[in-house]
Parts: structure tokens; C-alpha cells; sequence
């Protein structure tokens, strides 16, 4: 677990390189608004289009799909190596069956808020 810890900095710092344009405060988002640049790109500030909360959900949702793919990957790894270990086996397939869950989890809370919170309820700042 000790080796994990600098693998995942490593990967975080791969995939989400420090910004050179986080020098300037203000830019221009996809949706025309003015935003903020941060180390993940940049951010809408306007509340009544729902550019924020869009964003931060597009970004958690895939930040949580990558978290569950590497869990994947290391319960993969942990069967493969456990040469019919029992134990190391059952470990193996409680992480990979978690991660799944854990997107079946994020999948059907998205259509939740969908369903609940735009189609119904019709929060402004959510569409």
C-alpha cells in the first residue's frame, strides 16, 4: 500500500498537469461565459446557465470513473497474482466487484438528478 500512495500522485500529476494559464484569472468557457482557470481547465463562475455545478459534476463523475477503473485494474492484478491463494483471491474480488458498484452508483445517482432534479423539479442551474 506504501507504493500505491506515489503511483497515484504520480497518475494525478500525469493526468492533470499544473495549468500555465492559471497565471491570467478570467477565461472563456465552452458555453461563452466568463470563467475561472484552474489546473483542470476552465470553470464557469455563472450560476443561471448551471455552468459551475455542470462542470463540477462532469468533472467528479469522471474523477470517480477513473478512481473505480484503477481499482479495476489493481483487483485484476491481485487475482492474477494470487496463485490460488484463497485469501488474496476474495480480496481481489471484493475490489473489483466494489468498483463496479461504485459505478453502477454514480451512474444511476446522474440519472436521479436528471430525472428528479431538471425533468421535475426543474432546479435552475442543473440543465
Amino acid at each position: 500500500m506504501r507504493r500505491l500512495i506515489p503511483i497515484l500522485a504520480l497518475a494525478i500529476f500525469i493526468f492533470f498537469p499544473p495549468s500555465l494559464h492559471a497565471l491570467s484569472p478570467n477565461c472563456n468557457a465552452n458555453d461563452g461565459t466568463i470563467g475561472i482557470n484552474t489546473a483542470i481547465g476552465c470553470i464557469s463562475t455563472d450560476m443561471e446557465k448551471g455552468g459551475f455545478v455542470g462542470s463540477l459534476v462532469t468533472f467528479l463523475i469522471g474523477l470517480g470513473g477513473g478512481i473505480a477503473l484503477l481499482l479495476i485494474l489493481v483487483g485484476i492484478f491481485l487475482v492474477t497474482t494470487s496463485n490460488g491463494i484463497p485469501e488474496k483471491l476474495k480480496a481481489g474480488n471484493e475490489i473489483i466487484t466494489s468498483a463496479i458498484m461504485g459505478l453502477v452508483f454514480m451512474i444511476m445517482s446522474v440519472i436521479l438528478l436528471k430525472l428528479i432534479g431538471i425533468d421535475l423539479l426543474q432546479i435552475p442551474g442543473l440543465s
